[in-house]
């Protein structure tokens, strides 16, 4: 059997449950980040690269995911499942919505704002990406237990 086999063979709702539940660990490690640094301003350049790191990791972490969805999953699923396409929209709707809010995070990685600052772009990220994450599961993991798409996970779920 081959990779490509094997991937389509993978029960895509559980590994999207761990997809989540990974940018959700990755989310907290980067608010703790954040918050060692308001706490610590001593050590502000050490702060800005741990910042840089987990903030650029995270953004890139989220948005890989989203693309995957949006490139390779959502055809899949849309193919097999059209009445969904009104909630496949919706989706892509918040995909787009968390793009825009982390590219201020990123902006804001970049101008080197302070850990108040960073924290809200996070918080608000935080907000939309578990309301996105909880209504994407609640509509997709049923559909997910049976999907079978011509990708690999990597391609339809991004690479966490």
């Amino acid at each position: 059997m081959t990779e490509r086999e094997t991937d389509r063979l993978i029960a895509w709702a559980a590994e999207l449950r761990r997809v989540h539940t990974r940018i959700r660990e990755a989310l907290a490690l980067t608010r703790a980040a954040v918050r060692d640094a308001e706490a610590d301003p001593g050590s502000t350049e050490r702060a800005a690269r741990d910042l840089l790191l987990y903030c650029h990791g995270f953004c890139v972490a989220l948005d890989e995911h989203h693309r995957g969805e949006d490139r390779a999953l959502f055809p899949g699923i849309e193919a097999a499942h059209p009445g969904l396409a009104p909630v496949l929209r919706a989706l892509e709707q918040d995909h787009s919505m968390i793009a825009h809010l982390l590219q201020g995070l990123r902006a804001a990685v970049d101008r080197a704002a302070d850990a108040a600052v960073l924290d809200r772009h996070l918080e608000g990220i935080a907000a939309i990406m578990e309301s996105h994450f909880r209504y994407e599961e609640r509509q997709l993991l049923r559909v997910l237990e049976g999907l079978r798409i011509e990708a690999s996970v990597t391609d339809a779920l991004g690479s966490m």
